[in-house]
């Protein structure tokens, strides 16, 4: 009798060594997640549920350590076992959810951020995330309601008012669009893309001084970035202001001589300037680079050889004419007719 209690004394321990060193290698796993050691996190992980089938924790860090190494099915795979075995954890919903989104499941994403809502109605990552996926799939509407919704739970997050902003853009409802990348802009005034886009919807409600003056603080932060140059060299132009505009267009072209179209751009205004030289300089750069872009290479020619003809170089000019006639444009015959017979 004493010998059959010594056994199972010694059975009960033995499964308590067990459960605890279960929990061991889970937090083992813990801690090598946390210093980005995903592999090593993965192992210890497998050998916590090798030893207890059940162990949530120890599927969460292996579902965790494989999505950081984009092992998304094999991440969903676990979560999946999390929801099985505890359905009431919303964090596996969740991540479960930016799995399938990584893997472009948006409607599987957006269930599965649903049933995070539904167990905690405060998760505004998870309102973020579902509107999030909601944009991938063009639902802007509901989007909307989502960021709006997560800005309620969390309005320290600048994310969120972009993402709603980006919303009202889409909708082409710029004023919101506009208060939203100013509230972003509160947030953190650095945020160079939510002057370019707050620009691009002050744009759209023709308030041309407005956006100039946003695309000049994005150019102020990144000094190297070529959009900022080029859109405003697009609104100053419209605005007549055609020096400046170059400017903007040369700027570009000396952080990157590859941009073709501002060439193309710098010889239209200065054509317009009636610097026919440096305009010619600009056609042939652009014709060079051979930037066939329907409507702009044979323009290319045509104004080309209009300058040439201005300065007195009529063959040449004419042959300009000639080339651009061969590439498709009709106002070239015109020309010719006009100026070379």
């Amino acid at each position: 009798m004493k010998y059959l209690f010594l056994v199972i004394t010694f059975f009960c321990i033995v499964n308590l060594a067990q459960a605890q060193t279960s929990d061991e290698f889970a937090n083992n796993g813990r801690l090598k997640y946390n210093s980005g050691d995903y592999s090593g996190a993965i192992q210890d992980n497998n050998k916590a549920i090798e030893l207890d089938p059940k162990n949530v924790e120890a599927y969460y860090g292996l579902a965790l350590s494989k999505s950081q190494l984009k092992d998304y099915r094999g991440a969903i795979q676990d979560f999946s076992k999390i929801i099985e075995l505890n359905p009431s954890f919303g964090q596996a919903f969740y991540y479960r959810g930016i799995m399938k989104s990584d893997l472009e499941d948006y409607r599987g994403s957006i269930q599965d951020y649903t049933k995070a809502i539904e167990l905690d109605p405060n998760y505004a990552e998870a309102y973020y995330n579902r509107g999030v996926a909601k944009v991938q799939l063009n639902d802007y509407v509901d989007a909307k309601q989502d960021f709006s919704k997560s800005i309620d739970l969390d309005p320290t997050e600048l994310l969120h008012y972009y993402a709603l902003a980006l919303s009202n853009s889409q909708l082409k409802d710029y004023s919101l669009a506009i208060e939203g990348y100013t509230k972003v802009i509160e947030l953190d005034p650095n945020f160079v893309e939510a002057y370019n886009k707050r620009a691009n919807a002050k744009q759209n409600i023709n308030d041309y001084i407005g956006a100039i003056k946003d695309y000049s603080k994005s150019i102020e932060l990144e000094p190297t970035e070529l959009i900022g140059y080029a859109n405003r060299g697009s609104l100053k132009s419209k605005l007549k202001d055609y020096r400046g505009a170059i400017q903007d267009f040369s700027k570009v072209i000396e952080l990157d001589p590859s941009q073709a179209m501002m060439y193309y751009n710098c010889g239209e205004l200065k054509q317009k300037l009636k610097d026919y030289k440096g305009a010619i300089q600009d056609y042939s750069k652009f014709i060079e680079l051979d930037f066939t872009i329907l409507g702009y290479y044979e323009g290319a020619y045509f104004n080309r050889g209009l300058c040439k003809i201005f300065l007195g170089d009529k063959d040449s000019g004419c042959l300009d004419l000639s080339k651009a006639g061969e590439l498709g444009d009709e106002e070239a015959y015109d020309a010719i007719k006009k100026y070379c017979n």
